[in-house]
Protein backbone atom coordinates (compact mmCIF):
# COMPACT_ATOMS: atom_id res chain seq x y z
CA UNK A 1 0.00 0.00 0.00
CA UNK A 2 1.78 3.72 -1.19
CA UNK A 3 0.87 6.55 1.44
CA UNK A 4 2.26 9.96 1.59
CA UNK A 5 3.99 11.46 4.47
CA UNK A 6 4.04 14.91 5.73
CA UNK A 7 6.52 16.73 3.09
CA UNK A 8 5.92 14.11 0.35
CA UNK A 9 5.57 15.82 -3.23
CA UNK A 10 1.82 15.24 -4.16
CA UNK A 11 0.85 12.89 -7.19
CA UNK A 12 1.45 14.41 -10.65
CA UNK A 13 -0.47 11.08 -11.78
CA UNK A 14 -3.66 12.24 -9.53
CA UNK A 15 -3.42 16.01 -11.26
CA UNK A 16 -2.67 14.91 -14.37
CA UNK A 17 -5.31 12.39 -14.57
CA UNK A 18 -7.79 15.24 -13.20
CA UNK A 19 -6.65 17.33 -16.09
CA UNK A 20 -7.16 14.61 -18.23
CA UNK A 21 -11.00 14.58 -17.41
CA UNK A 22 -11.62 18.17 -17.45
CA UNK A 23 -10.40 18.05 -21.01
CA UNK A 24 -12.78 15.85 -21.53
CA UNK A 25 -15.57 17.66 -19.98
CA UNK A 26 -14.70 20.71 -22.26
CA UNK A 27 -15.22 18.23 -25.57
CA UNK A 28 -18.08 16.83 -23.95
CA UNK A 29 -19.96 20.77 -23.46
CA UNK A 30 -18.07 21.61 -27.28
CA UNK A 31 -20.14 18.41 -28.76
CA UNK A 32 -23.12 19.32 -26.83
CA UNK A 33 -22.93 22.69 -28.44
CA UNK A 34 -22.83 21.16 -31.74
CA UNK A 35 -25.69 19.04 -30.91
CA UNK A 36 -27.83 21.90 -30.00
CA UNK A 37 -26.68 23.79 -32.83
CA UNK A 38 -27.47 21.19 -35.37
CA UNK A 39 -30.80 20.36 -34.20
CA UNK A 40 -29.77 16.76 -33.41
CA UNK A 41 -30.44 16.59 -29.72
CA UNK A 42 -34.38 15.21 -29.67
CA UNK A 43 -33.41 12.46 -32.37
CA UNK A 44 -32.87 9.77 -29.77
CA UNK A 45 -36.28 9.66 -28.11
CA UNK A 46 -35.38 7.00 -25.17
CA UNK A 47 -32.85 7.04 -22.11
CA UNK A 48 -31.08 3.49 -22.29
CA UNK A 49 -27.78 4.12 -20.38
CA UNK A 50 -26.20 1.21 -20.37
CA UNK A 51 -27.78 -0.51 -24.10
CA UNK A 52 -28.07 3.14 -25.53
CA UNK A 53 -23.85 2.32 -26.25
CA UNK A 54 -25.10 0.46 -29.13
CA UNK A 55 -26.20 2.34 -32.40
CA UNK A 56 -28.31 1.20 -34.79
CA UNK A 57 -26.49 -1.32 -36.32
CA UNK A 58 -28.99 -2.71 -39.54
CA UNK A 59 -31.26 -1.17 -42.07
CA UNK A 60 -34.15 -2.48 -39.70
CA UNK A 61 -32.91 -0.84 -36.20
CA UNK A 62 -32.39 2.67 -38.19
CA UNK A 63 -35.66 2.07 -39.71
CA UNK A 64 -37.22 1.34 -36.18
CA UNK A 65 -35.29 4.70 -34.70
CA UNK A 66 -36.55 6.50 -37.29
CA UNK A 67 -40.10 5.90 -36.87
CA UNK A 68 -39.61 7.02 -33.36
CA UNK A 69 -38.58 9.92 -34.35
CA UNK A 70 -41.13 10.81 -36.45
CA UNK A 71 -43.86 10.58 -33.73
CA UNK A 72 -41.95 13.83 -32.09
CA UNK A 73 -43.44 17.47 -32.13
CA UNK A 74 -39.93 18.27 -34.16
CA UNK A 75 -40.15 15.89 -36.81
CA UNK A 76 -43.92 17.09 -37.33
CA UNK A 77 -43.41 21.06 -37.27
CA UNK A 78 -39.89 21.52 -38.51
CA UNK A 79 -38.97 18.33 -40.47
CA UNK A 80 -41.31 16.31 -42.06
CA UNK A 81 -40.41 14.81 -44.81
CA UNK A 82 -36.35 14.27 -43.75
CA UNK A 83 -34.95 11.37 -44.93
CA UNK A 84 -33.37 8.39 -43.69
CA UNK A 85 -29.59 9.95 -44.32
CA UNK A 86 -30.24 13.24 -42.90
CA UNK A 87 -32.04 11.65 -39.74
CA UNK A 88 -28.80 9.46 -39.68
CA UNK A 89 -26.90 12.21 -39.07
CA UNK A 90 -28.55 13.75 -36.12
CA UNK A 91 -28.81 10.48 -34.51
CA UNK A 92 -25.19 10.67 -35.36
CA UNK A 93 -24.56 13.83 -32.95
CA UNK A 94 -26.66 12.81 -30.21
CA UNK A 95 -25.41 9.39 -29.75
CA UNK A 96 -21.50 10.57 -29.94
CA UNK A 97 -22.64 13.21 -27.37
CA UNK A 98 -24.10 10.54 -25.04
CA UNK A 99 -21.16 8.11 -25.82
CA UNK A 100 -18.68 11.29 -24.88
CA UNK A 101 -20.81 11.08 -21.61
CA UNK A 102 -20.16 7.43 -20.94
CA UNK A 103 -16.41 7.72 -21.59
CA UNK A 104 -16.29 10.30 -19.27
CA UNK A 105 -17.73 8.19 -16.42
CA UNK A 106 -14.75 5.36 -17.19
CA UNK A 107 -12.10 7.89 -17.33
CA UNK A 108 -13.57 8.99 -14.07
CA UNK A 109 -14.01 5.95 -12.30
CA UNK A 110 -12.00 3.26 -13.37
CA UNK A 111 -8.63 5.88 -12.26
CA UNK A 112 -10.40 7.00 -9.50
CA UNK A 113 -10.28 2.96 -8.26
CA UNK A 114 -6.83 2.52 -8.94
CA UNK A 115 -5.44 5.58 -7.32
CA UNK A 116 -7.72 5.26 -3.99
CA UNK A 117 -6.40 1.54 -4.13
CA UNK A 118 -2.56 2.41 -4.16
CA UNK A 119 -3.33 5.14 -1.41
CA UNK A 120 -2.34 7.93 -3.85
CA UNK A 121 -6.18 9.56 -2.70
CA UNK A 122 -6.20 11.91 0.54
CA UNK A 123 -9.28 12.01 2.55
CA UNK A 124 -10.36 15.73 1.57
CA UNK A 125 -9.63 14.73 -1.86
CA UNK A 126 -11.37 11.62 -2.25
CA UNK A 127 -14.58 13.54 -0.84
CA UNK A 128 -14.16 15.81 -2.87
CA UNK A 129 -14.11 13.61 -6.16
CA UNK A 130 -16.61 11.57 -4.69
CA UNK A 131 -18.99 14.58 -4.73
CA UNK A 132 -18.21 15.29 -8.17
CA UNK A 133 -19.23 11.30 -8.70
CA UNK A 134 -22.37 11.98 -7.94
CA UNK A 135 -22.72 15.31 -9.60
CA UNK A 136 -21.81 13.66 -12.45
CA UNK A 137 -24.75 11.05 -12.52
CA UNK A 138 -26.99 13.59 -11.98
CA UNK A 139 -25.81 15.49 -14.71
CA UNK A 140 -26.63 12.56 -17.08
CA UNK A 141 -30.18 12.92 -15.41
CA UNK A 142 -30.71 16.48 -15.90
CA UNK A 143 -29.59 15.83 -19.20
CA UNK A 144 -32.29 13.03 -20.01
CA UNK A 145 -35.02 15.31 -18.11
CA UNK A 146 -33.73 18.32 -20.42
CA UNK A 147 -34.19 16.03 -23.81
CA UNK A 148 -37.42 14.93 -22.37
CA UNK A 149 -38.78 18.41 -22.21
CA UNK A 150 -38.22 19.08 -26.08
CA UNK A 151 -40.82 15.72 -26.69
CA UNK A 152 -43.85 17.36 -25.08
CA UNK A 153 -46.65 18.22 -27.38
CA UNK A 154 -46.30 21.89 -29.49
CA UNK A 155 -42.05 21.57 -28.55
CA UNK A 156 -39.56 21.44 -31.14
CA UNK A 157 -36.33 22.39 -28.85
CA UNK A 158 -35.93 21.26 -25.34
CA UNK A 159 -36.80 24.04 -22.59
CA UNK A 160 -34.07 26.59 -22.48
CA UNK A 161 -34.08 26.63 -18.34
CA UNK A 162 -33.07 23.22 -18.75
CA UNK A 163 -30.71 23.81 -21.35
CA UNK A 164 -29.14 26.02 -19.05
CA UNK A 165 -28.81 23.72 -16.01
CA UNK A 166 -27.57 20.89 -17.63
CA UNK A 167 -24.55 23.34 -19.45
CA UNK A 168 -23.99 25.05 -15.78
CA UNK A 169 -24.12 21.79 -14.08
CA UNK A 170 -21.48 20.11 -16.80
CA UNK A 171 -19.55 23.83 -16.07
CA UNK A 172 -19.36 22.84 -11.94
CA UNK A 173 -17.94 19.75 -12.89
CA UNK A 174 -15.23 21.27 -14.88
CA UNK A 175 -13.85 24.05 -12.06
CA UNK A 176 -14.51 21.16 -9.14
CA UNK A 177 -12.23 19.38 -11.56
CA UNK A 178 -9.84 22.04 -11.98
CA UNK A 179 -10.16 23.04 -8.42
CA UNK A 180 -8.73 19.87 -6.91
CA UNK A 181 -6.15 19.31 -9.77
CA UNK A 182 -4.60 22.62 -8.85
CA UNK A 183 -4.66 22.13 -5.61
CA UNK A 184 -2.79 18.93 -5.40
CA UNK A 185 0.25 21.38 -6.91
CA UNK A 186 3.69 19.54 -6.01
CA UNK A 187 5.56 22.96 -4.73
CA UNK A 188 3.95 24.50 -1.54
CA UNK A 189 2.89 28.18 -2.53
CA UNK A 190 1.68 31.48 -0.46
CA UNK A 191 -1.38 32.96 0.11
CA UNK A 192 -2.13 35.91 -2.06
CA UNK A 193 -3.64 38.84 0.70
CA UNK A 194 -6.86 38.50 2.03
CA UNK A 195 -8.91 41.10 -0.54
CA UNK A 196 -6.97 39.49 -3.94
CA UNK A 197 -7.88 36.19 -2.27
CA UNK A 198 -11.88 37.39 -1.86
CA UNK A 199 -11.88 38.62 -5.50
CA UNK A 200 -10.47 35.93 -7.24
CA UNK A 201 -12.77 33.41 -5.45
CA UNK A 202 -15.45 35.82 -6.60
CA UNK A 203 -14.39 35.62 -10.35
CA UNK A 204 -15.18 31.91 -11.32
CA UNK A 205 -18.78 32.84 -9.47
CA UNK A 206 -19.21 35.29 -11.69
CA UNK A 207 -18.16 32.98 -14.84
CA UNK A 208 -20.53 30.66 -13.68
CA UNK A 209 -23.47 32.57 -13.18
CA UNK A 210 -22.34 34.39 -16.87
CA UNK A 211 -22.50 30.57 -18.37
CA UNK A 212 -25.92 30.03 -16.74
CA UNK A 213 -27.51 32.91 -18.54
CA UNK A 214 -25.39 32.33 -21.79
CA UNK A 215 -27.56 28.53 -21.77
CA UNK A 216 -30.80 30.56 -21.52
CA UNK A 217 -29.61 32.90 -24.50
CA UNK A 218 -28.58 29.49 -26.35
CA UNK A 219 -32.31 27.87 -25.26
CA UNK A 220 -34.41 30.10 -26.04
CA UNK A 221 -32.76 31.82 -29.07
CA UNK A 222 -31.85 34.71 -27.77
CA UNK A 223 -29.02 35.52 -29.85
CA UNK A 224 -30.49 35.60 -32.98
CA UNK A 225 -32.81 38.98 -32.39
CA UNK A 226 -31.12 42.19 -31.34
CA UNK A 227 -27.78 41.48 -33.72
CA UNK A 228 -26.48 44.79 -33.32
CA UNK A 229 -23.83 46.09 -30.82
CA UNK A 230 -23.39 47.93 -27.94
CA UNK A 231 -26.95 48.95 -28.91
CA UNK A 232 -30.31 46.63 -28.71
CA UNK A 233 -32.75 48.01 -31.13
CA UNK A 234 -31.15 51.08 -31.15
CA UNK A 235 -30.81 51.63 -27.21
CA UNK A 236 -28.36 51.33 -25.02
CA UNK A 237 -30.73 49.79 -22.47
CA UNK A 238 -34.41 48.54 -23.79
CA UNK A 239 -37.59 50.14 -22.51
CA UNK A 240 -38.93 48.67 -19.49
CA UNK A 241 -41.90 47.27 -21.83
CA UNK A 242 -39.60 45.61 -23.52
CA UNK A 243 -37.92 44.07 -21.27
CA UNK A 244 -41.02 43.05 -19.01
CA UNK A 245 -43.54 42.47 -21.75
CA UNK A 246 -44.65 39.08 -20.48
CA UNK A 247 -47.29 38.59 -17.76
CA UNK A 248 -46.43 37.20 -15.03
CA UNK A 249 -43.17 39.78 -14.94
CA UNK A 250 -40.63 36.36 -13.75
CA UNK A 251 -41.19 34.75 -17.09
CA UNK A 252 -39.13 37.58 -18.85
CA UNK A 253 -36.20 36.09 -17.43
CA UNK A 254 -36.42 32.85 -19.33
CA UNK A 255 -38.76 33.49 -22.47
CA UNK A 256 -38.17 37.20 -22.67
CA UNK A 257 -35.45 37.16 -25.68
CA UNK A 258 -34.95 40.58 -25.05
CA UNK A 259 -33.98 40.63 -21.08
CA UNK A 260 -32.36 37.21 -21.62
CA UNK A 261 -30.06 38.57 -24.27
CA UNK A 262 -29.60 41.93 -21.99
CA UNK A 263 -28.82 40.33 -18.64
CA UNK A 264 -26.22 38.49 -20.55
CA UNK A 265 -24.62 41.25 -21.87
CA UNK A 266 -24.97 43.20 -18.95
CA UNK A 267 -23.35 40.22 -16.54
CA UNK A 268 -20.49 40.39 -19.05
CA UNK A 269 -19.71 43.49 -18.62
CA UNK A 270 -19.74 43.15 -15.00
CA UNK A 271 -16.91 39.84 -16.07
CA UNK A 272 -15.03 42.40 -17.42
CA UNK A 273 -15.28 45.17 -15.20
CA UNK A 274 -14.28 43.06 -11.77
CA UNK A 275 -11.68 41.07 -13.64
CA UNK A 276 -9.48 44.45 -14.92
CA UNK A 277 -9.92 45.70 -11.34
CA UNK A 278 -8.67 42.95 -9.68
CA UNK A 279 -5.69 42.13 -12.70
CA UNK A 280 -4.51 46.19 -11.68
CA UNK A 281 -4.72 45.45 -8.24
CA UNK A 282 -2.88 41.75 -8.48
CA UNK A 283 -0.40 44.07 -10.27
CA UNK A 284 -0.01 46.77 -7.04
CA UNK A 285 -0.58 44.32 -4.33
CA UNK A 286 0.00 41.24 -4.64
CA UNK A 287 2.91 38.38 -5.69
CA UNK A 288 4.21 38.23 -9.23
CA UNK A 289 1.93 34.68 -9.77
CA UNK A 290 -0.69 36.12 -8.40
CA UNK A 291 -0.61 39.27 -10.62
CA UNK A 292 0.42 36.82 -13.68
CA UNK A 293 -2.73 34.75 -13.28
CA UNK A 294 -5.08 37.67 -12.51
CA UNK A 295 -4.02 39.61 -15.79
CA UNK A 296 -4.91 35.98 -17.70
CA UNK A 297 -8.39 36.17 -16.47
CA UNK A 298 -9.28 39.62 -17.54
CA UNK A 299 -7.20 38.84 -21.27
CA UNK A 300 -9.33 36.00 -21.09
CA UNK A 301 -12.52 37.57 -20.02
CA UNK A 302 -11.94 40.66 -22.94
CA UNK A 303 -11.18 37.60 -25.31
CA UNK A 304 -14.61 35.81 -25.08
CA UNK A 305 -16.43 39.26 -24.97
CA UNK A 306 -14.97 40.09 -28.26
CA UNK A 307 -16.06 36.82 -29.34
CA UNK A 308 -19.56 36.91 -28.43
CA UNK A 309 -20.07 40.29 -29.81
CA UNK A 310 -18.63 39.10 -33.11
CA UNK A 311 -20.97 35.65 -32.63
CA UNK A 312 -23.96 38.22 -32.28
CA UNK A 313 -23.37 40.30 -34.89
CA UNK A 314 -22.51 37.47 -37.60
CA UNK A 315 -26.21 36.03 -36.44
CA UNK A 316 -24.67 32.95 -34.62
CA UNK A 317 -22.55 30.98 -37.47
CA UNK A 318 -22.20 27.70 -36.02
CA UNK A 319 -18.06 28.16 -35.85
CA UNK A 320 -18.40 30.95 -33.28
CA UNK A 321 -20.96 30.02 -31.54
CA UNK A 322 -18.85 26.82 -30.92
CA UNK A 323 -15.37 28.59 -30.14
CA UNK A 324 -17.59 31.26 -28.04
CA UNK A 325 -18.96 28.44 -25.76
CA UNK A 326 -15.54 26.62 -25.76
CA UNK A 327 -13.41 29.79 -24.69
CA UNK A 328 -16.29 30.46 -21.72
CA UNK A 329 -14.85 27.38 -20.57
CA UNK A 330 -11.46 28.48 -20.76
CA UNK A 331 -12.07 31.36 -18.88
CA UNK A 332 -13.83 29.56 -16.07
CA UNK A 333 -10.51 27.44 -16.08
CA UNK A 334 -8.22 30.29 -15.36
CA UNK A 335 -10.75 31.93 -12.86
CA UNK A 336 -10.59 29.04 -11.21
CA UNK A 337 -7.27 27.97 -11.27
CA UNK A 338 -6.54 31.34 -9.97
CA UNK A 339 -8.93 31.31 -7.54
CA UNK A 340 -7.52 28.00 -5.91
CA UNK A 341 -3.86 28.82 -6.26
CA UNK A 342 -4.90 32.76 -4.59
CA UNK A 343 -5.80 30.37 -1.00
CA UNK A 344 -2.46 29.06 -1.25
CA UNK A 345 -1.13 25.21 -2.07
CA UNK A 346 0.77 22.83 0.94
CA UNK A 347 2.46 23.52 3.52
CA UNK A 348 2.10 27.28 2.62
CA UNK A 349 -1.37 27.94 3.95
CA UNK A 350 0.56 27.58 7.12
CA UNK A 351 -1.32 24.42 8.01
CA UNK A 352 1.29 21.33 7.76
CA UNK A 353 -0.28 18.25 6.65
CA UNK A 354 0.51 15.38 8.67
CA UNK A 355 1.19 11.66 7.53
CA UNK A 356 -2.38 10.68 7.84
CA UNK A 357 -3.66 13.16 5.84
CA UNK A 358 -2.23 11.42 2.44
CA UNK A 359 -3.97 7.84 3.45
CA UNK A 360 -6.77 7.29 1.78
CA UNK A 361 -10.62 7.13 3.36
CA UNK A 362 -10.38 3.57 5.65
CA UNK A 363 -6.86 3.21 5.93
CA UNK A 364 -5.69 5.98 8.42
CA UNK A 365 -5.03 3.06 10.45
CA UNK A 366 -2.47 2.21 8.64
CA UNK A 367 -0.36 5.51 9.33
CA UNK A 368 1.86 4.13 12.09
CA UNK A 369 2.75 1.23 9.38
CA UNK A 370 3.47 3.51 6.52
CA UNK A 371 6.90 3.72 5.22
Amino acid sequence: MLTRGAGEPRSGAVRAWLYVVAALVVAMVAVGGATRLTGSGLSITEWRPVTGIVPPLSESDWAAEFAKYKDTPQYNILNQGMGLSAFKTLYGWEWGHRLLGRLIGLVFFLPLAVFWWQGRISRKLGLGLLGLGVLGGLQGAIGWIMVASGLQPGMTAVAPLKLALHLTTASLILAGLIWLAAGERGRALEPAPTRLRATAALLPVLVLVQIFLGGLVAGSHAGLVYNTWPTMDGALVPTADTLFAIRPWIENFVDNHALVQFDHRMTAYLVILVAILHAVDARLTGPAGAAGRAAGVAVLALAQAALGIATLLLAIPLWAALAHQVLAMAVLTMATVHARLSRGVGEAIGQPRPARAGLPIGFEGLAGRSA
